[in-house]
C-alpha cells in the first residue's frame, strides 16, 4: 500500500508494531484504507500507530477515534501527540 509518488504509508516498527500515515487522505479514503489494512494484517501485529495529523482539523482524528470499527480493534488510545491515535489489536 503506497501513496502516490511511491512514498510508503505503512512502516513496520517491529513485527508487532506498525505506523500508518493517513494525514493527507480524505475521511472515507482513510477509513477504507485502515479497514483494508486491519483485515489483511498479520496476526502478530498488536499495535497500530495511526498518524492522522491535527492542524488541518479534526475529521480524521474523529474518524479514527469514533467512527472506525473493526473486529481486531481491542482499544483506541489517545497519545500525548494530538496528531496520533494508537490502536491496540486482538
Amino acid at each position: 500500500m503506497n501513496r502516490k509518488g511511491g512514498m510508503t504509508m505503512i512502516r513496520y516498527v517491529t513485527a508487532q508494531q506498525v505506523e500508518i500515515d493517513i494525514h493527507e487522505m480524505k475521511r472515507e479514503q482513510a477509513k477504507k484504507y485502515l479497514e483494508r489494512f486491519l483485515s489483511s494484517a498479520n496476526g502478530n501485529v498488536r499495535e497500530v500507530t495511526v498518524i492522522h495529523g491535527f492542524s488541518g482539523g479534526t475529521v480524521l482524528r474523529d474518524m479514527v477515534q469514533k467512527g472506525l470499527k473493526h473486529h481486531r480493534i481491542k482499544a483506541k488510545l489517545r497519545s500525548f501527540n494530538p496528531g496520533i491515535t494508537i490502536l491496540e489489536l486482538n
